[in-house]
């Protein structure tokens, strides 16, 4: 019989079950057509019934196709396992052809012929590469936030992706943390507004072939490990977990994120990945999750280092606790059967997590159409398109953060001669930043190229390296990502060579551009950092480059908020631009040279040293709290040596033009029950330049059965203005948005006084009351 002979009897073969399923049932089989379920539900009992314990199993198991893997174990002999039905999905392989011919093997020669999930980590972008997440977290635009998942959905679908690892949704106060880079900041409104847009925009409605599976991580409080120390313990109580931590994985719940990955930490001392408070009672029975729960990287093993048992007791516990897919460390797969046998576990744990993994694979249309992401005409035309490297700069762009700009010396001139100095100016593999798995590194765009491409004969560049990244090799050689370097070479000359070269063409320049920071890997997985200076080597040429007496316009390269105290007092101009991705030169050289008007704000509060870490807006007040603008009152909760205020509050960043705000006006001062309360003010944009603005509204409850915020982020708007113009911004506020969880955990507002604050960040906002009953 020839393979297409073959091919076409088992695609037969699963049509007749397709066709008996719908004559047994009367609904169709086909994803996205039964809105009840009950096609899905008839569907997989009758394929269940037909597996076997083996085969059940095997579809509770995630190996790594060792492409592009995050830790020491690999799987081995991935095709005979696919044969064998032991395998229910694999991640790390990058190709269409690659997967197209490990699908063929699952649904052609396996005896059940069920499709398998491909996964990858798309965190910010396939190869046409957005910024890193914290970086799209300052565009405070979810229209931009969703095309950039669109996007990614779009080029990873191409290349016969079904499933991303992303949004990562963990709410992070403390920039030590290097995985502070993959999230969305320290608030949990604006995060769940962002894991909300993301969840949208990978998946869709899963009715076409672009729309691939979302996971939501890591479930749950990881950005809360202690110490900023990667994988280290969590611990805090349930009031904090309800009203600040969870919030962003419910709204992707809500939102109807089809998967979860279980985080690598303890909650209330027990491991995510076998808490079955955290994955049934909360997830399931309070949420209504209806997805999978997928653990991460050897996430089940890994509790044997937390004293939880051997590799058979913790498979049990995570399985029990609602876990359905191992990733990686086949625990599942090599102790279920004996753990089944000898009753620690029981037939219908097993049975419930297979049916959540087909349901996933039926709802992605993969039972209707194995190749639904195997079309290599596809790959060919839709990922790393012009269009798609459009959109990437010009969100870029909007990412981007003015923290500082002194007597307008941004925007530049297209004229002069422009020295462009820092081991970070020429380095496109640094651009897109960490988890950029799929990117073509070298092809993304410089600050030189795209200086250079923007300014063409219109002024001169020179360019000097002037210092290696840090002065520290054996740093360096620490500082990976995925276990590989970035292929940086260190400039072998003496930091005095390199210095007197740069020195050389500051002096002969009008302005000089230095492009500083952290390299792409000082920050995502295991890159926990204690020191959040910029590297001392690169400071002492910021410093000489000062003493020129030119303009110096500090490029900022940052995965998360650092120290910047000296760059502060002594730069007239500082450009965050975190990693801006496959576009970043060409974005950077867009807001340098004025052609874009830097719209974003952060989302995570900078600290003035580690020392104030954790530091975030949203603090309770405690009984004896520091008076506004005071430094220091002795029996106050303040330091000796510095101020309890950030160097950048949240929700901070310049314009080129200036913004005003009115003051609030509001529809009643008091209210009762159900009634809506309006709140505007007249924002007016009197500069010289038409802008963005991000207006933020942020209430207080000023009595409350519990210790609540001195403010919380409630509402935000976008605006755009051209310059002379205003505009009234209007919020509606009604009792749902002064919900919060109560020492009880009930999610209700209390009547009372509460404060109304709009402004342009957390810190410098008008301000009015009113009162509200029941």
């Amino acid at each position: 019989m020839t393979k297409q002979n073959k091919f076409n009897k088992n695609r037969w073969r699963l049509a007749i079950g397709l066709l008996l399923t719908v004559v047994f049932t009367g609904a169709s089989a086909q994803a996205g057509t039964d809105k009840s379920g009950k096609g899905m539900d008839a569907f997989i009992t009758t394929l269940m019934s037909r597996m076997t314990l083996e085969e059940k199993i095997g579809q509770l198991n995630l190996p790594s196709a060792g492409e592009f893997t995050t830790g020491t174990a690999t799987n081995s002999d991935i095709g005979k396992n696919v044969k064998e039905g032991r395998v229910g999905g694999l991640f790390n392989i990058k190709g269409v052809d690659k997967i197209k011919a490990i699908q063929k093997v699952a649904v052609e020669e396996s005896r059940m012929k069920i499709p398998m999930l491909f996964g990858m980590d798309v965190i910010h972008g396939y190869e046409t590469t957005f910024p890193i997440p914290l970086g799209l977290s300052c565009t405070w635009n979810m229209k931009s936030i969703e095309q950039s998942a669109r996007i990614a959905a779009t080029e990873a679908s191409a290349d016969g992706i079904s499933w991303t690892f992303s949004p990562m949704v963990d709410i992070a106060r403390d920039p030590r943390w290097g995985r502070v880079s993959e999230g969305n900041g320290e608030d949990p409104y604006l995060g769940s507004q962002i894991a909300k847009a993301m969840v949208r925009g990978y998946q869709g409605d899963y009715s076409q072939n672009t729309n691939i599976m979302a996971c939501v991580k890591h479930y749950a409080l990881y950005g809360a490990a202690e110490a900023g120390r990667d994988y280290n313990t969590v611990d805090m109580s349930h009031l904090r977990m309800y009203n600040e931590y969870f919030p962003p994985y419910k709204a992707a719940v809500d939102a109807g994120v089809g998967s979860v990955m279980a985080s690598f930490n303890v909650v209330d001392g027990i491991p995510a990945t076998g808490n079955r408070w955290l994955l049934t009672d909360v997830l399931r029975k309070q949420w209504g999750f209806n997805g999978f729960v997928v653990t991460d990287y050897t996430g089940i093993n890994e509790m044997t280092d937390h004293g939880m048992g051997d590799l058979q007791t913790v498979s049990a516990l995570a399985l029990k606790a609602g876990v359905d897919m191992d990733m990686v460390g086949e625990g599942f797969l090599k102790t279920l059967k004996k753990s089944l046998r000898e009753k620690k576990i029981t037939l219908a744990e097993i049975n419930a997590a297979c049916r959540n993994v087909l349901a996933a694979k039926y709802k992605l249309g993969l039972f209707t159409d194995p190749y639904k992401y195997c079309n290599a005409e596809r790959a060919k035309t839709e990922i790393y398109t012009p269009e798609n490297r459009k959109i990437a700069r010009q969100i870029a762009a909007e990412s981007f953060v003015l923290l500082k700009n002194d007597k307008g010396v941004l925007p530049l001139k297209k004229a002069g001669k422009i020295a462009l100095i820092g081991p970070l100016a020429d380095a496109a593999n640094n651009m897109a930043g960490t988890w950029s798995v799929a990117t073509v590194q070298n092809r993304s765009v410089s600050v030189l190229r795209g200086l250079k491409n923007a300014l063409g004969n219109a002024a001169t560049i020179a360019y000097a390296k002037g210092c290696n990244l840090t002065g520290d090799a054996a740093l360096e050689e620490r500082v990976t990502m995925f276990g590989k370097t970035l292929n940086r070479e260190r400039d072998t000359r003496t930091p005095e060579v390199m210095k007197a070269e740069a020195l050389k063409i500051a002096n002969e320049s009008d302005v000089i551009i230095a492009a500083m920071g952290e390299s792409a890997e000082f920050s995502g997985e295991s890159a926990s950092r204690t020191d959040l200076d910029i590297p001392p080597v690169q400071q002492n040429l910021l410093k000489a480059l000062v003493k020129t007496g030119k303009p110096v316009v500090l490029v900022l390269f940052a995965g998360r908020p650092l120290t910047l105290n000296w760059e502060q007092q002594k730069l007239p101009a500082i450009l965050n631009v975190w990693f801006g991705g496959s576009e970043a030169g060409a974005a950077i050289a867009d807001v340098l040279f004025g052609d874009v008007n830097p719209s974003g704000k952060l989302t995570m509060s900078f600290p003035q040293n580690v020392g104030q870490i954790p530091l975030y807006y949203a603090h309770l007040n405690t009984g004896r709290p520091l008076p506004e603008g005071k430094w220091f009152q002795k029996f106050r909760s303040n330091y000796l040596d510095v101020s309890n205020d950030p160097l950048y509050p949240f929700g901070y960043g310049l314009s080129y033009t200036t913004f005003t705000y009115s003051a609030i006006t509001i529809s009643s001062k008091s209210l009762k029950g159900s009634q809506v309360l309006k709140a505007s003010v007249t924002l007016t944009n009197d500069g010289k330049y038409d802008g963005a603005e991000v207006v933020q509204l942020y209430i207080r409850d000023l009595v409350g059965s519990i210790s609540r915020p001195v403010k919380e982020l409630k509402g935000f708007q976008k605006i755009w203005l051209k310059a002379g113009a205003s505009k009234t911004v209007t919020f509606d506020i009604t009792p749902e948005d002064l919900k919060f969880y109560n020492s009880q955990l009930k999610y209700d507002w209390e009547p009372g006084a509460f404060e109304i604050m709009i402004g342009g960040n957390s810190r410098d906002v008008k301000s009015t009351q009113v009162n509200w009953e029941r």
